[in-house]
């Protein structure tokens, strides 16, 4: 009777602790309902991976980088034939090799690596499911620079110049079309411009899928580690990005033969491309709005007798998402250290333009137009907002020091 009494008074004890257990985990909910949420009070920028896969590998692949305080957002292109020393096999190959469509844990890792970045979350849309999603969203529209008429045999894919808007089978086929005048930069073109409007849709169709009935139909079309919550909070934070100004940067870098395979070798060992995003999420999380909204121009020009170094240098600054209006030589070949001529007229932009290069030698010139004044383009001649120097203590990546 006394062994019966024990076991009753110890289910008791057992039914309490799962009831207290669960009070505890709903009161965790409550107190911390979502990370996003956290994320967002803690004023962090958001980063998620997108993919889009066709035939088990992916097409392409960006990294968007969301900081809410201030609704800007930058997206790393990821090529897949860039080439890196991938952990698990021990050698340089192309970074896409990782991709596992079962489980892209290690994908994840390896750009992660790449970019020097943490990436909050991802989404996985296979092509012909994307197709599905741009007709729940009502279409993707995009700008076409040039009509596209292509015939093979009773195959045709034909796409209208401007603003156009894509349905589900027209999406698969702009995005894998292949043409005799493309090469892999006019395709990569195609594939940024298309992945640009469909962020835009994302958010501003959120409403369609948070339905009720449209909801769980999405949830099908994607594999992802957001809960529905999540989604629905992050794309309605998307929906706030003005994709006009969305900045989408590429890789740069050198391509080589590696094991008979031709891989991009990112510049500088991939230091150069972590630079650049630590300057890309500075400038997403600086506050007031004119600067960090602003694209600035840049001329560069050779101050030393090295042939070439102005055009590569400018490779470089470039990537960093500058505009490169002019490149040529400075009036003398002779410049012992490098300059950076401001007349941008913004407080701290040279400072950070010459940290790219750890240039210390920052000349202001008052020559730069009121912020207020009309200027009169017919009775002046633009200059770029920095002007570079490039000068003999310059290395290809740093000015240093003597």
């Amino acid at each position: 009777m006394a062994k019966k009494h024990i076991d009753i008074s110890l289910i008791l004890l057992a039914a309490i602790l799962v009831i207290f257990a669960g009070g505890v985990a709903a009161a965790l909910y409550v107190l911390n309902p979502d990370s996003l949420e956290n994320e967002i009070a803690a004023d962090r920028p958001i980063n998620t991976l997108f993919v889009l896969e066709y035939e088990k590998k992916p097409l392409c692949t960006y990294v968007l980088l969301y900081y809410p305080a201030t609704k800007r957002s930058a997206v790393f292109d990821i090529a897949g034939e860039t080439g890196i020393l991938l952990r698990k096999i021990n050698r340089v190959d192309r970074i896409d090799t990782s991709y596992n469509p079962r489980t892209i844990n290690q994908y994840v890792q390896e750009i992660e690596r790449l970019l020097d970045l943490d990436i909050n979350y991802e989404i996985i849309f296979e092509l012909h499911n994307l197709g599905n999603i741009v007709d729940l969203l009502e279409g993707v529209t995009i700008f076409i620079p040039s009509p596209v008429e292509l015939y093979n045999g009773s195959d045709s894919v034909l796409f209208n110049s401007g603003y156009t808007t894509l349905d589900g089978s027209k999406t698969r086929l702009y995005l894998t079309y292949t043409s005799e005048q493309d090469d892999t930069e006019t395709q990569r073109l195609r594939q940024e411009r298309f992945f640009s409007g469909f962020v835009k849709r994302l958010g501003e169709k959120n409403n369609i899928l948070k339905n009720r009935y449209t909801a769980p139909l999405f949830s099908g079309f994607i594999k992802t580690n957001m809960n529905t919550r999540t989604r629905s909070i992050l794309f309605d934070e998307w929906a706030k990005i003005d994709t006009n100004r969305i900045s989408i940067q590429v890789i740069g870098g050198n391509y080589r033969d590696v094991s008979g395979k031709r891989l991009l070798i990112p510049y500088f060992d991939g230091t150069l491309i972590k630079d650049i995003v630590r300057q890309t999420l500075g400038a997403l999380t600086r506050s007031g709005a004119g600067a960090a909204e602003r694209i600035f121009t840049v001329e560069v020009l050779n101050g030393t007798a090295t042939a070439g170094l102005a055009a590569r240098t400018a490779e470089l600054i470039r990537g960093f998402g500058y505009d490169v209006i002019e490149i040529r030589n400075a009036d003398r070949h002779d410049y012992e250290k490098t300059e950076v001529h401001d007349r941008s007229g913004i407080p701290n932009e040279a400072e950070i333009f010459a940290s790219v290069i750890n240039c210390a030698n920052i000349i202001t010139e008052n020559s730069f137009q009121d912020e207020n004044e009309i200027l009169e383009l017919t009775d002046s001649v633009y200059k770029a907002d920095f002007t570079l120097i490039i000068g003999k203590d310059f290395n290809g990546r740093y000015a240093q020091s003597r």
